[in-house]
């Protein structure tokens, strides 16, 4: 056109426009409009007077109460499908394909352009029954048209070939799993949530489905049931490699679930998937993996720790809580702490929170802390020792509790621990609750004392730290740490308290002169100081302390008296050490 104007020298000017055209995202070919007749659902018109009034009870009001009423996790998700429901145009249902379910309906023109749709029961029975027997195919079988209108195949019927928008599909299994009390009976949530039950229906994909399976269940439930199919829509990003890529066999940076559980086992991915921020995209790969195989290995080892030590404990050697001495008493202090953590972060399904806090708990309270400390206690006092009895029955309430809380995360070592653990109990940790009654064992003024003892801890662990650096001392049993104080609540803090074990030295001392000038001290601990010293004394061959009390017992004279008398004990037990 441009050639034939130049030719006639009748073009004033020309241009070039860059402009966008959609593709098919698949074939990347230009897409070709067709107007046709389609099927629609009306979002602004009233359901319950078929259009006529205007009352307000339209799909859309109905559906945005319902996305007000439902949990929403994370809570974004609320905002992102109110925002599409707000501002959607009313709903395109039908597609012009040769496969899917047929809109299985007879119409008919009308003279002023408009269609009427035919309502007939017999007809309708008709095709419910071929349906229930064939099949949707057969709406597309040859005579079908005459098998389903029967006497009115005479009329001006037109059999519609139109098919269902798959959201449309997509969007009423609620209809078929939550209320069909036949094959699923345990899953009719939705109609026992209506009628007052306990009942919570939870619908949980990927963020893209605001768009497409929550968006199509809440628009088709709440028109035909007047409320959402589900009380909860979780959420989840996309899952990626190591360097933030979308998996793909061509890149080869796929990760097979198959060979993870292969090779480490169900729970290592069980694991991951705890740990990380679910919200947004995740990361997956051998590097990631490796982290989460260290953490599962440090919490493994601690449960494995404490079914070995529980094996000793018998029945009748359980203690009450008020005999405890305060280093149990704390330790439940601080698992009773847990519980409104643990079970706060499960309501809110923020199960990142659930492990972080759990593996803080086990690593740092436990293991580096409280175990280390009680091991002389547990493997080296008497049977018939208070403390021995008190640590043990402490271990068996933190372990009891732990299986339990880390049961949905860690279901297989969970369970096989549980067997171990309490094998005349439950026949599965996954059939117990988690426990209650654990707030009563809060004590918030003894945790207030122990802050100040483990204080006065770290500065003897730094001291030993030096003195060990510059190998004066091997194990810190070889020590004997003199400790200055001149605070005096930090003094009088302490003088219950038997700082050797709990620093697990061989002997420790304190005193409120005045620190010498090389005196080990931490900035953020003012007012303690403190000075190594060589223990003195005999090492024990049982617990390695070095005491001067080391052969007082003629009978078993290379062991300090307490070793001597649980070798007593034992030796009448029948037992060998």
């Amino acid at each position: 056109m441009i050639k034939a104007l130049i030719e006639r020298g009748m073009l004033l000017a020309r241009g070039r426009l860059k402009h966008q055209y959609p593709h098919s995202w698949r074939s990347k070919k230009p897409v070709i409009f067709r107007n046709t007749p389609q099927w629609f659902i009306a979002m602004d018109k009233d359901i319950a007077d078929g259009g006529k009034a205007k009352s307000g009870d339209t799909l859309r009001a109905r559906a945005l109460h319902a996305i007000s009423v439902t949990q929403w996790v994370p809570p974004a998700g609320q905002n992102r499908i109110n925002g599409m429901i707000e501002s959607r145009p009313d709903w395109v249902i039908s597609r012009q394909r040769a496969w899917g379910v047929p809109i299985a309906v007879f119409v008919r023109e009308k003279g002023d352009g408009s269609a009427e749709i035919l309502s007939d029961d017999a007809v309708n029975k008709r095709i419910a029954d071929a349906f229930e027997t064939e099949g949707a195919d057969a709406w597309y079988m040859d005579g079908a048209r005459e098998r389903f209108l029967g006497s009115r195949a005479n009329e001006d019927w037109k059999k519609v070939d139109d098919i269902c928008d798959v959201w449309f599909d997509s969007g009423s299994t609620h209809a078929f799993v939550l209320e069909d009390p036949v094959h699923f009976p345990g899953l009719a949530g939705i109609k026992r949530k209506v009628d007052g039950g306990a009942d919570t229906v939870m619908y949980l994909e990927g963020s893209d489905q605001h768009r497409g399976w929550f968006h199509s269940s809440l628009l088709e439930s709440c028109g035909t049931r007047g409320r959402a199919p589900y009380d909860v829509v979780l959420t989840h990003g996309f899952t990626l490699d190591e360097n933030g890529r979308k998996m793909s066999k061509s890149l080869g940076n796929t990760v097979e679930p198959q060979k993870v559980m292969a090779q480490s086992g169900a729970d290592i991915l069980r694991l991951w998937v705890c740990v990380t921020d679910y919200a947004d995209d995740q990361r997956i790969g051998p590097e990631i993996l490796k982290n989460t195989i260290e953490t599962y290995r440090k919490l493994r080892n601690s449960i494995r720790w404490m079914l070995g030590t529980l094996h000793h404990l018998k029945p009748d050697d359980v203690v009450e809580y008020a005999e405890m001495p305060e280093l149990e008493r704390l330790m439940l202090h601080q698992l009773a702490g847990q519980a409104a953590i643990v079970r706060k972060a499960y309501a809110e399904f923020d199960y990142k929170t659930v492990v972080a806090s759990l593996s803080a708990f086990m690593n740092t309270e436990l293991s580096a802390f409280y175990f280390d400390i009680r091991k002389d206690t547990l493997y080296c006092d008497p049977p018939s020792s208070l403390a021995r009895k008190a640590a043990l029955t402490a271990i068996d309430i933190i372990c009891d509790t732990i299986l339990k809380w880390f049961a949905p995360v860690l279901s297989f070592t969970c369970e096989e621990a549980w067997l171990l653990f309490s094998p005349g109990a439950e026949p599965s940790v996954h059939l117990t609750l988690f426990p209650d009654g654990l707030e009563g064992l809060r004590d918030e003024k003894l945790a207030v004392k122990w802050e100040t003892i483990r204080n006065v801890r770290r500065v003897v662990t730094g001291a030993l730290e030096l003195e060990r650096a510059a190998k004066n001392i091997g194990s810190s049993l070889e020590a004997s740490p003199l400790v200055y104080v001149s605070d005096k609540a930090i003094f009088n803090t302490l003088c219950d308290v038997d700082l050797a074990e709990v620093c697990i030295t061989s002997n420790a001392m304190v005193t409120n002169e005045d620190a010498p000038a090389h005196a080990f001290r931490l900035n953020d601990v003012p007012g303690v100081a403190v000075v190594v010293e060589k223990a003195v004394g005999t090492k024990c061959a049982r617990s390695w302390k070095i005491l001067p009390t080391v052969g007082e017992d003629k009978e078993y004279p290379d062991v300090s008296p307490r070793d001597a008398k649980a070798l007593r004990e034992w030796k009448a037990l029948g037992v060998t050490v």
